[in-house]
């Protein structure tokens, strides 16, 4: 291994020039092509919970998106179609490759509206769980609930499973007349069948992308709360409603601080919060209807575990914002909706418990990065060129959550919280219902703040890992200055930069004085001078934390005449 000091200037003008900018190094193509936008989904169901089967009966509505449209392709994996239907006549399809691809009758335009019905048998291995009755700690019924993200609606539903496609949806679900559903949007009713079973139909008027396409099943207990005319539901296991106070009982709270921040009231007419077991995440964002781990949200019951639960609840729910309302466009920029949940964890803290304990929020997310990324052999940006790998997407959670929402603290800290909070103000408000890039948010900041942010995207978002600096102080009794080297030890490869830039102040403690001087790293070596009267007892490198992302060695001070 090469150490920096054999790094050549050279060879640092000619490594920097070639990623001057990391945004256009290799960058793929992640965005998946459309020839069609899908409207609406109506979704019937039933199910076999002794063959853990789906009977499946959905209307996908959608128009052209070019002239003369005479395929549709849908994604539908392992799904045993019965009959297709187009506009109530059968339609000739195949499967292939995890597909289901239908030859329309003519070609049609952006001005048509296809109504493709497909009936079907899904015996799902992902998108639909069956989970049996436990007793004990985890005393609850048998379940059926979803898991979308990323990519498992097309295990139980023909569909466009992709996030940059949005749609309404509606749900009919029939099950057990002793159990409840929960499901997205509104509940517009329930049906009593002839066979003792009861239908329930939910709908979601508000267009959103596949994967947020949810349904639990269950016997379920609702505690109920308001914030302003948002009703809140919280579903729990009978005989758990204490533990739903603590765990959702601030979440009125949380939503008024997150639209005090953002400036947009939430999004939707409903909020709902469901436990479930045996579920592979702490929680997930399904729109109005988030699910939780039951064993997460049991954490509550402990003095140790609340603030646990608080993180994850404030997290979901921020997701109503970052994730349902404006959604990554492909699974590349996930970061946009995990470091932002991640991030308004510790917005409410700070909201709430006050600076110290969101700086003590933010530098745990740093930490958990830092320590990820000194021995993680399979490295990304936030901006993640490893995406088509879709199932190993969430592998490295600390740097879409962890660094994600540390880097957020840092773009705060470089443009000021007034402009900070304006530009997220913007970027939710022009991206409604829409999808977004890297690009629509870097553009939004650089509107409020007026500064040119092409640097901290570069390396923050599209380049790879953190600074690691060494620093060697030397303090001069003759001149009373105090000389520091900043040595930036990274190992410079590739999506590495070799010199990170880092606006950050510099305090230096001698004897009762304490003065701060205010600095710019930009070198792989950089050296700095400081008046100081006498040798100093104490120096620390980002008193404030402006650039958390970093490991800094402190050298002993060396004194010379």
């Amino acid at each position: 291994m090469r150490s920096f000091r054999y790094f050549s200037f050279t060879a640092a003008i000619l490594f920097i020039a070639a990623f001057s900018s990391f945004a256009q190094i290799g960058k793929p193509e992640f965005t998946r092509p459309q020839t069609f936008d899908v409207q609406h989904y109506s979704i019937r169901a039933s199910f076999d919970r002794t063959n853990r089967k789906v009977f499946g009966d959905t209307t996908v509505s959608l128009s052209p998106l070019k002239s003369d449209l005479r395929m549709v392709e849908l994604d539908a994996v392992d799904i045993v179609f019965d009959s297709v239907t187009l506009d109530g006549k059968p339609a000739q399809f195949k499967t292939v490759d995890g597909k289901v691809v239908v030859t329309l009758d003519k070609g049609y335009g952006p001005s048509d509206l296809i109504a493709l019905r497909f009936k079907y048998t899904a015996s799902p291995k992902k998108g639909v769980y069956f989970v049996d009755a436990e007793s004990g700690r985890s005393d609850h019924s048998a379940q059926i609930w979803t898991q979308g993200e990323a990519e498992e609606a097309r295990h139980w539903i023909p569909s466009y499973d992709f996030p940059s496609d949005k749609a309404t949806t509606e749900e009919y679900l029939t099950v057990e007349k002793d159990e409840t559903v929960i499901g997205n949007g509104e509940l517009i009713g329930k049906e009593p069948n002839a066979d003792g079973t009861v239908t329930w139909h939910y709908k979601m008027p508000v267009p959103h992308s596949t994967y947020l396409i949810s349904f639990v099943i269950g016997k379920y207990v609702r505690v109920e709360d308001k914030h302003g005319d948002i009703p809140l539901g919280f579903y729990v296991y009978p005989g758990r409603e204490e533990t739903a106070k603590k765990a959702f009982g601030d979440t009125a709270k949380m939503m008024a601080v997150f639209e005090e921040l953002t400036g947009v009231k939430f999004p939707y007419n409903k909020y709902d919060q469901t436990i479930v077991a045996k579920f592979q995440f702490g929680g997930m964002e399904n729109i109005t209807a988030t699910t939780m781990s039951d064993n997460e949200i049991f954490f509550a019951d402990f003095d140790f575990g609340k603030s646990i639960v608080t993180d994850l609840v404030s997290h979901e729910l921020a997701h109503s914002w970052f994730g349902d309302l404006v959604t990554c466009r492909n699974w590349a920029e996930l970061w946009l909706n995990e470091g932002f949940a991640t991030y308004m964890e510790a917005a409410y803290r700070e909201k709430v418990f006050g600076r110290e304990d969101y700086i003590r929020k933010v530098r745990s997310d740093a930490g958990d990065f830092l320590v990820d990324d000194s021995i993680n052999r399979k490295r990304h940006g936030l901006y993640n060129r490893r995406a088509t790998d879709v199932d190993g997407l969430f592998d490295n959670a600390a740097i879409t959550y962890n660094k994600g929402g540390a880097v957020l603290h840092m773009l705060r800290e470089q443009v000021g919280t007034e402009n900070f909070w304006k530009a997220v103000n913007i970027y939710l408000n022009r991206h409604k219902l829409a999808n977004v890039e890297s690009t629509d948010l870097k553009r939004a900041v650089e509107e409020t703040s007026g500064q040119d942010l092409g640097w901290f995207f570069d390396q923050w978002v599209y380049g790879i890992s953190a600074p690691k600096l060494t620093v060697k102080p030397v303090y001069s009794t003759r001149t009373k200055t105090l000389k520091l080297t900043i040595t930036q030890m990274q190992k410079p490869e590739t999506m590495v930069t070799s010199a990170f830039r880092m606006p950050m102040d510099i305090e230096v403690k001698a004897g009762r004085n304490t003065s701060s001087k205010a600095v710019t790293i930009t070198k792989r070596i950089e050296t700095i001078t400081i008046p100081s009267a006498s040798k100093p007892s104490e120096i620390v490198l980002d008193p404030n934390d402006k650039v958390i992302l970093k490991t800094v060695k402190m050298l002993p001070i060396t004194v010379v005449r």
